[in-house]
């Protein structure tokens, strides 16, 4: 079931990670057996359900500015891109609880001084995305940004949120999040310069990473980039894609 919603594949290995998360909504329903969880999740009064194992199930760790050579091929290509004509835009699709997107919008915002921009971030977990409308995160993650981006675009937090950060209210206000299964037909978002794809194709076997790879390539514009997680691959998917630098890929210009 949730192969053919979401293109989540769990291979036998990966059960004792499917326990350890839908555990606790086995005793939620005092279910003796995850058979018995997988009929409940195919009866129409139990919908919301299918939506909670799945924010569930692909939770992932992420962290500001992770995999920090992306992020250096990201300053150079906005760099050469600042006095260009229109609005530079970035699709974090898989965003997760929102670091990553965040982490985007400050290089952004560094680099395209003369230039509008906008970042689009989207993921399939409606309870990681409200997390990343919020802006809000323990104070010990604002140890992976770098200080000038710290003092520019970071609040500390005080009193009752203490021990926190949020993330300055001009970027807050530029980013728009939204909801997205990529194992779906795409919502019209229009054209990108640059898509962020990390760390999702785990979940993936190959004919659905073809399929989510052909989605998101239609929507970058020629000349633009691909970012996947340096520990995927595009291999066995049939892409106009070329790999520029490692876990990069650029589609042609033309």
């Amino acid at each position: 079931m949730l192969y053919d919603i979401a293109g989540i594949s769990l291979s036998d290995t990966k059960k004792p990670l499917v326990a350890g998360r839908l555990s606790k909504r086995l005793r939620e329903y005092q279910l003796s057996n995850f058979g018995q969880y997988l009929a409940l999740l195919a009866q129409k009064e139990y919908r919301h359900e299918v939506q909670t194992a799945i924010d569930l199930l692909t939770t992932n760790e992420t962290y500001f500015f992770r995999e920090p050579n992306h992020f250096s091929f990201l300053k150079k290509q906005l760099e050469l891109q600042n006095r260009g004509s229109g609005s530079f835009r970035i699709w974090s699709a898989a965003c997760s609880s929102g670091q990553e997107p965040y982490s985007i919008a400050m290089v952004m915002q560094e680099c395209l001084v003369g230039r509008s921009w906008e970042v689009l971030a989207s993921d399939i977990s409606t309870r990681v995305l409200d997390k990343a409308r919020t802006g809000q995160y323990p104070i010990a993650q604002a140890d992976n940004i770098a200080r000038p981006y710290l003092t520019s675009y970071c609040l500390k937090g005080i009193g009752t949120q203490a021990g926190t950060f949020m993330i300055d209210k001009t970027l807050r206000d530029k980013m728009q999040f939204f909801h997205c299964n990529l194992n779906a037909k795409l919502p019209d978002v229009g054209l990108f310069d640059i898509i962020f794809l990390r760390n999702v194709m785990i979940y993936f076997d190959i004919d659905t990473k073809r399929q989510v790879v052909n989605r998101l390539q239609a929507v970058l514009k020629p000349g633009g980039f691909l970012f996947i997680g340096h520990s995927e691959s595009l291999q066995g998917i049939n892409s106009e894609l070329k790999m520029i630098v490692p876990a990069v890929f650029q589609k042609p210009k033309t």
